[in-house]
């Protein structure tokens, strides 16, 4: 029951069955657990997603093993959500493009025009917003 006594208001599971399927690559996915590529984890993993670390200077992140590139992931991947530097987001988009990764979000910080702009230029087309956010959590939680 909830506070005013009425009952708590809960979907059924179905509703998020597609949702919660999906696999995400986290693009700049970090050990360091007060990195948003790390919390980026652990929210999409709390919300039922499929996570898949990409960074190539680790091996495994939050007991998932992590992989150096997108190309290197040898299933289909739903979602990309990046956390890297400008320079480094403008080549990742190439790999994006090349893996036919339907969805990319860029995150503050991975979000300057010139990513934007060579994403677009490769047929993606970017939500610039937070991924966290946009899935119904919060960074501040992790």
């Amino acid at each position: 029951m909830t506070e005013d006594g009425g009952r708590p208001f809960r979907l059924p599971s179905s509703v998020f069955h597609n949702v919660r399927m999906k696999t995400v690559a986290v693009i700049g996915a970090s050990s360091n657990r007060g990195k948003y590529g790390n919390k980026a984890l652990r929210a999409f993993e709390r919300q039922g997603f499929r996570v898949i670390p990409i960074n190539p200077n680790e091996r495994e992140i939050e007991g998932h093993r992590a992989y150096a590139s997108v190309l290197d992931v040898p299933e289909k991947i739903d979602m990309a959500t990046v956390y890297v530097q400008p320079d480094v987001g403008v080549r990742v988009m190439e790999d994006v493009a090349k893996k036919g990764i339907p969805e990319v979000w860029l995150n503050p910080g991975a979000d300057e025009p010139e990513v934007v702009a060579r994403a677009r230029e490769l047929g993606i087309t970017p939500i610039v917003a937070c991924s966290i956010i946009g899935i119904g959590d919060s960074p501040w939680r992790y």
